[in-house]
């Protein structure tokens, strides 16, 4: 039997990666990211997994929840939303209190996130089954100086969303899970100010957010893996 899972920010980066493991795994991948041309690289790139392209913006609300329904009706179902699109920016401190770009960074880690869980909620309920895995962030669980201000408290909003989903919607089959990585080698860690692009091989790499995923997908029905933390090695 075919399971289906929907990536949000899989035009690159852990996205990406999470593509290519499901699609490894045996899943039907449906890929949502601004872009169309960067969704058919990836989808290109599967080595012919199913998957199904839906160019969208998290922050637009029916956009999302009409995306869920097409991937549902796709997919015959949707055993696994992996709500990854994210945002940061340069101006992170409060001395760089930047109203337009800090709203920004709230309306898609924070509403942007809850659209995508709402759009999924009543297909996850009629199936009486969903895992919810959301890409969270090492600031979302302890005060991060260089991640910001805005970024971290959107992260810690992502991870206590996703803990109400586990005190509200299990009764319903639904699981959910904040992974919360600190530094990832993706193109977002590049656009930190001051970051060394030479240090990118000794951070977390998207194919371990991606394994991560993949085994909280994995576990029994029995089972709700509230959150994992991971950091790189410190040498």
């Amino acid at each position: 039997m075919s399971r289906t899972v929907w990536i949000t920010g899989a035009g690159s980066g852990i996205g990406a990666a999470m593509a290519h493991a499901f699609a490894g795994a045996g899943y039907d991948v449906a890929l949502t990211a601004r872009s169309r041309d960067s969704l058919e690289e990836v989808a290109a790139s599967l080595e012919g997994a199913r998957a199904l392209i839906l160019p969208g913006d998290v922050t637009d609300r029916p956009g999302m929840a009409a995306a869920a329904e097409e991937v549902a009706a796709w997919g015959g179902g949707l055993q696994v939303l992996c709500n990854n699109a994210g945002l940061n920016i340069p101006k992170r401190s409060w001395a760089e209190l930047d109203w337009d770009s800090w709203d920004r960074v709230i309306d898609v880690n924070i509403t942007g996130a809850l659209n995508v869980i709402a759009a999924c909620l009543p297909v996850m309920r009629a199936q009486q089954d969903g895992i919810m895995i959301h890409t969270s962030s090492w600031a979302g669980r302890y005060h991060s100086a260089v991640g910001g201000v805005v970024y971290g408290a959107s992260k810690h909003a992502l991870s206590d969303i996703s803990s109400s989903l586990n005190d509200q919607e299990g009764v319903n089959g639904i699981r959910s899970t904040a992974l919360c990585p600190a530094e990832v080698a993706t193109p977002l860690l590049t656009r930190r100010p001051g970051f060394d692009p030479a240090l990118m091989a000794a951070m977390i790499q998207p194919e371990d957010m991606a394994q991560t995923a993949l085994y909280v997908a994995g576990m029994s029905p029995g089972v709700a893996v509230h959150e994992i933390v991971l950091a790189p090695v410190r040498r």
